[in-house]
């Protein structure tokens, strides 16, 4: 078990507090940068165009995640609406991020006049390594936590991190544990990040001659979209639509959205594929050369 319970700013200046959620921030976005240069690189494409445009999809992201956060834990800033915008600021909903973050991405390519598909391609992997590195935030804010656990990484939650479902008895120090330990959802969700992101790399490497513009983004959606599912199981009090969490609701149609879009993009060439390979014959003395006629 992780009995460790930091705090969440890593220095304190004066009135000013650096927080480790926007120190794992900066980092994902640094390792995205970085990713992003070198993906562009390999596929032919104007690496300094690539600055501008993280700054836009980045602060859309920041807004849209935000604001998912806030919907879906309504309960926490119902009672003080500062802090939805007030430091110290912490919670992204990663969906949230994710559309708006699309949105602004899909405007400025665009605006570029520059290969939508192409640079899907390039976006894919660094949208997990943001993944992978920025969910460390969420272990020093003490949140982004599953259901109790016994499993041998569990994390210990204080009581003032708690959320509804998993509050302390009342009177309970802040600070205390009480000796529980819950599910490291974003442990589960870095992990995941990370092996999607190699996973998204070796396709680009290895089947490169049959992919086609934009499927390494699809692949991205289908994949975080099939944990994403599996991750809202573990845990409780979520934002519900029509008695199911909305998250579930979300990953499930990005899922079959994706799913379906690769697979028609695809079915029309294996079916040309197909069309263009010659019959085999039944017959096994068929595919011996016939002797030619015997002239006279």
């Amino acid at each position: 078990m992780i009995d460790l319970t930091p705090s969440p700013i890593a220095v304190q200046i004066g009135p000013i507090a650096v927080h480790w959620y926007g120190i794992a921030y900066a980092l994902g976005l640094a390792a995205a940068y970085w990713i992003l240069q070198r993906e562009a690189r390999f596929r032919g494409q104007d690496p300094n165009q690539i600055f501008n445009g993280l700054v836009v999809v980045a602060v859309a992201a920041l807004i849209g995640g935000r604001l998912y956060h806030v919907i879906d834990q309504w309960q926490l800033y119902k009672d003080n609406l500062p802090a939805i915008v007030l430091p110290p600021y912490s919670g992204l909903g990663v969906y949230g991020g994710l559309i708006t973050g699309t949105v602004a991405g899909i405007a400025y390519v665009r605006w570029k006049k520059a290969s939508l598909g192409t640079w899907a391609d390039i976006i894919a992997p660094s949208l997990f390594v943001m993944q992978a590195i920025g969910r460390w935030g969420n272990f020093f804010n003490q949140e982004l936590y599953g259901s109790p656990t016994s499993l041998p990484w569990g994390i210990a939650i204080q009581c003032g991190y708690r959320t509804q479902g998993y509050e302390c008895p009342p009177g309970t120090d802040p600070t205390a544990t009480l000796g529980q330990h819950f599910q490291p959802l974003f442990l589960y969700e870095s992990i995941s990040g990370l092996l999607g992101a190699l996973f998204l790399i070796y396709l680009s490497r290895r089947f490169a001659h049959w992919l086609r513009p934009g499927d390494l983004l699809l692949v991205f959606f289908i994949w975080y979209g099939v944990v994403r599912f599996g991750l809202e199981s573990l845990k409780t009090n979520n934002w519900l639509f029509f008695g199911v969490p909305t998250a579930q609701v979300v990953a499930a149609v990005s899922v079959i959205i994706a799913l379906a879009i690769l697979v028609a993009r695809h079915a029309g060439p294996l079916r040309d594929i197909r069309r263009r390979t010659p019959a085999e014959p039944s017959d096994p003395s068929e595919k011996l050369p016939r002797p030619a006629p015997e002239n006279g």
